[in-house]
Order: structure tokens, then sequence, then C-alpha cells
């Protein structure tokens, strides 16, 4: 059901969204266990590499047991358990376990490295890591070694690292357990009646505001902040966001996207509970080839992706011999999804009623998205209108609420905001005003009718000659031209200007262009101080671990590229 919108009955870019559907009042272990009550023998989860294929019944089954394990091992209500791993079943029983037992569930992102995973342990107090052994070229095991030398003589449960005081447990996902560690399997066969009975107690004990999970945001300018999310936040954000897409439990939700992070474990694997559908892991890792393949094979009604997990998706070579029929929605989100780039998903991926889902860590994550039932131009061209129970304003620089059309930073207000950054009220005061509004970065516009626009972000608006001009503007025009698979606009530095537009383009198998043709492309049909005076043919992007286009290296690299250029 879509919101309904009440941003019509004003010129000024506020927008609420009412609903009839009340908020649950639900942990997110009770959420899984009555998804299970009611749909039992439907399939939950299915990891085909893993060999796993589990029934609601068997889901949640095994989290009461995992449930029990952890507290067998004394973790108490409110401590912090880390998982740093990759798409693994294990990790989807991790996630209702931890919420059963009352602990507090840690996303650490697998490419994390030494002084990266120190800063996140201590900054939330993590009392126990579940870790993987080793993933693609990271050995984990080895970087715990050189972390905590400690590890080397400590027995299960009484390690004391002086780097990472607050550690005592490392359990891996593993078969054999090392020096100081136990495995994920003995740590289930833990489990006591004792420690069953008090699952069972935590039921009615735990509480929706309860704090749920953290989630380290990016820290591109800095250290990472460690977004705390509630039962509240996330259970009833999957709810609606599912509602959006028309999920139900006879649909198949492939899952490309990390745990990690909130589209994962959120927009993922809580949606697919929140309404009985099945959840399909394809791969432990990215994988486009594994990712179309698990789609035809168990015939996948849903697929979730950042635009370059598409695109990486419709290049698959042999792409046109499978058969994708089954597929029909899923979620775009993460970053801007070009118009061009929507229409070829909705047509070679038969994914007609796909969504565009926009959002922070902090707002759990959607506050805006598509639905299936919106015109075709307005799911291509904007994020949607605000989700239930969510309220949008866009302000300007003085933080006035700005007329209808008129671009300015879109903040976010409702049940989906964080209630803090974990040990760190100065950044909490910061996000989040007196009023509850917490700010994006992101420039946006909203129209008449409530739908938003992104135009682009603050940091990475660029200011030519005192031209305000947003990215995004350029690249939707930019990918109209044939030869260009993707493009990615960033200022670089000019003496004159102070900034001038640079263009980073990828183009088609099979196809060419010349940084002249390009620009002879653009004339007249933008503005003569929008077309880029640099351009750059790549085949690829600096990429975070999600997908997301990593500008200010790219920003970085030009400014090194250009300064050289300068002294030769």
């Amino acid at each position: 059901m879509s919101p309904i919108n009440q941003s019509a009955q004003s010129t000024y870019s506020y927008a609420h969204g009412v609903s009839d559907i009340p908020l649950m009042g639900l942990t997110v272990g009770n959420l899984l266990s009555r998804t299970a009550a009611k749909y039992p023998k439907n399939d939950a989860l299915v990891v085909p590499y893993q060999d796993v294929c589990w029934t609601y019944s068997d889901l949640n089954r095994q989290a009461d047991e995992m449930a029990a394990g952890l507290i067998a091992l004394g973790l108490e209500p409110g401590d912090r358990v880390g998982v740093w791993a990759p798409n693994l079943a294990e990790w989807v029983v991790l996630q209702f376990a931890t919420a059963k037992a009352g602990l507090i569930l840690v996303n650490v992102n697998p490419a994390y490295r030494l002084s990266e995973l120190e800063f996140a342990l201590n900054q939330v107090e993590v009392k126990a890591l579940i870790f993987v052994p080793n993933f693609k070229t990271s050995d984990y095991l080895a970087m715990l070694a050189e972390l905590m030398p400690e590890l080397a003589k400590a027995t299960p449960g009484t390690l004391k690292a002086e780097k990472v005081p607050s550690l005592r447990w490392l359990i891996t996902l593993g078969k054999v357990a090392t020096t100081g560690t136990l495995t994920y399997a003995s740590v289930m066969q833990s489990a006591t009646d004792a420690a069953r009975q008090r699952v069972r107690d935590l039921v009615t004990e735990l509480q929706f505001d309860d704090p749920i999970n953290i989630q380290f945001t990016s820290g591109t300018t800095g250290r990472p902040k460690a977004a705390t999310l509630s039962h509240h936040n996330i259970v009833n954000n999957a709810y609606f966001a599912g509602l959006q897409m028309k999920l139900t439990y006879i649909d198949r939700m492939c899952i490309p996207v990390p745990m990690y992070h909130c589209f994962g474990m959120v927009l993922g694997t809580l949606c697919c509970v929140a309404h009985g559908a099945t959840m399909v892991f394809a791969s432990a890792g990215f994988d486009a080839a594994a990712a179309i393949e698990v789609v035809e094979n168990e015939r996948c009604t849903v697929f979730h992706g950042v635009p370059t997990m598409f695109i990486a998706a419709l290049d698959v070579p042999g792409f046109a011999k499978h058969d994708l029929s089954s597929l029909r929605t899923g979620i775009i989100a993460g970053a801007p999804c070009p118009a061009e780039l929507m229409k070829r998903i909705m047509d070679e991926m038969h994914m007609t009623q796909i969504t565009i889902a926009y959002g922070m860590t902090e707002t759990g994550p959607v506050s805006t998205q598509t639905s299936v039932d919106d015109p075709v131009n307005r799911r291509v061209e904007t994020v949607g209108r605000v989700l239930p129970h969510t309220e949008i304003k866009v302000v300007d620089p003085e933080g006035r609420v700005t007329p209808h059309g008129t671009a300015g930073e879109l903040l976010t207000r409702g049940y989906c905001v964080m209630p803090k950054y974990w040990n760190d009220p100065e950044k909490t005061a910061k996000a989040i005003d007196e009023a509850r509004w917490i700010a994006s970065g992101d420039i946006a516009m909203v129209d008449d009718a409530g739908y938003f626009q992104i135009v682009g972000r603050i940091k990475d608006m660029l200011i030519r000659g005192g031209e305000n001009i947003f990215p995004r503007e350029i690249e939707d025009f930019l990918y109209t031209h044939p030869a260009i698979e993707q493009v990615e606009v960033i200022g670089a530095p000019d003496e004159k200007y102070g900034e001038e537009v640079c263009a980073w383009i990828k183009l088609r198998e099979g196809h060419s262009a010349t940084a002249d043709e390009i620009r002879d492309f653009c004339k007249g049909k933008i503005a003569h101080f929008k077309i880029p005076r640099y351009i750059k043919f790549v085949d690829s992007y600096p990429m975070t671990i999600t997908g997301k286009v990593q500008k200010f290296i790219m920003r970085e690299q030009m400014a090194k590229e250009l300064a050289s250029l300068k002294e030769e």
C-alpha cells in the first residue's frame, strides 16, 4: 500500500507519509517467531553453495538454539557481538539469534583491515567476535593473531588483549577451532536447558525500543560513526519497504548485496521475514554470473542491488540466454540510478515493477521509495514518495523549508531515525537536532505530487565560476549517449573557475568514442558551463565493497594528474 502523501496540501517542501497501517511493536526475534508460526513450511533461506534449504520452522529453531548457545557462554542482554563475514547462512541465523538473546549485533565490514577492525571493536566494546577464517584475499585469522598476540596462549572466553580489552570470545565460522577460539557449531551445541528457558523469558523482557544493531557508516572523511538502530527502526522499515514492492510469502528474493550493510540485512533478509518471503544467496561475495544463474534456477521474483551490480548483471556473458522471466520487482538503492539503466533493467531483466529506494543507514535505511503502482516515469526519474509514518523536509542553507521544486538539503524525522551514534553524544547531537530531524547531506527537490528527486550530494556539488553544478544532471544526460555504459562526474581544480567539470566514462563493449565527440554530443543540449572540460575513459571506478563509487578518490586522482601535467 502506497502512503497517502500530504505534501500537495502545501507549496512548501514538506511531506508526511500517512497510512492506515499502524507501526508494529515487535522485536526482531519476535518477528521471526511470528512468521515461523504463520508459514512454518515455507522456504525461508536457500543458499545453494552451502547446500542449505531451510523452512521458516528450521530457521526459527536454529536461531533459538544459537541464542541459547550464546547465552550459555555468559553473554548478557546489551553485550555487543560482532560478525565479520560475507553472506553465509550462518549470518542470517546470527542476525536473529542475537536478537532473541538480547545481544546487539555489530556489522563488521569484510573489507576492514587491522586499524579499521581495531577501531570498530573498541568503539562499541565488542565482547564476542564471530568471523570466517579467510575470504578471497583476506586472512582474518592472521589479522586477529597480529592484532591480539595474546590469543596464542588464551583459552576460549579468557582472552585479555591489550589492544582490544573488551573482547573475550572469538568464534570461527570454520570447521576447526584454533587456539583461543570456539567453532560456531560448538557454540550452538553448548546450549543448555537453562539457557533455552532464558531465551523464552526474554521474549517478553526485551523491548522494541532497545538497540539491536550497530552499523558503521562509510567514514570517507574521517573515522566511521557507529549508527545504532533499534528493533523499532528496522522491523518497521523492512515491513513498509516490502509493502512498496507488494512482497508476499510466495516471493523469492535474490540478495546479492552484503549482509553487513543495511541493504542486505534490513531490505533483504528482514524484509523477507516480515512478509514470509524466501531469502536466496547466490554467492558469499557479489558475483554477477552466480546471481543471474541463481535467479534462473530458483525462479526468483525479487532482485536487489546497487546500480553497479545491475550493470554487471546485464553485462554477464550470455546474459540473453538466461531465463529471468520470473523476476518482477526489487530495490535499487545505495547510489543514484540513471534513467537509462532503469529502462534496461525493466526491459532486459523483466523487472517491470522495480522500485527505487532512498535513505541512509541512520534512517534504518529507507525514507522514500517508489511503488510498483507508480507510473513508469515516476519510477525512472524519482526516488518516490515518503514512506508511511515518516516526515521529510527540504531546507535551504539557513534551515528554512524551500518551496516545491527548489533544491535544498533533505532531512528526515520519524520512527526510522536512529536513537544515537554509539558512545558518541557529540556526533549524535550534531547529526540529530532538538526536533529529531536528521540531515542527509543530500540535495533534493520535491514536486507538487510529493515525489522526490535527489539532485546530488552537498559535498559532490561543484562550483564553476559561481555556477552551482550538480553532477547527477550531467550524468543523466550523458547516459543517453549510445556508447556510454557508465559515467561519473566530479569537479576538477581550476585556477580560473575554481572547479571544472570532469567526466570519467566507461564505454560499452564494442563501442568507441573520443573526448571531442562526447563534447560535441553535449553542445546545444546542456548549458555550456556543464559540458565536461576533462574527459577520462576508464575500465573501472574506485569502489566501496557495497558497490558505491568513491568520488573523493577520483577527485584526488584527477587533482594529482592535472598537477603533474602542469609541471610538465
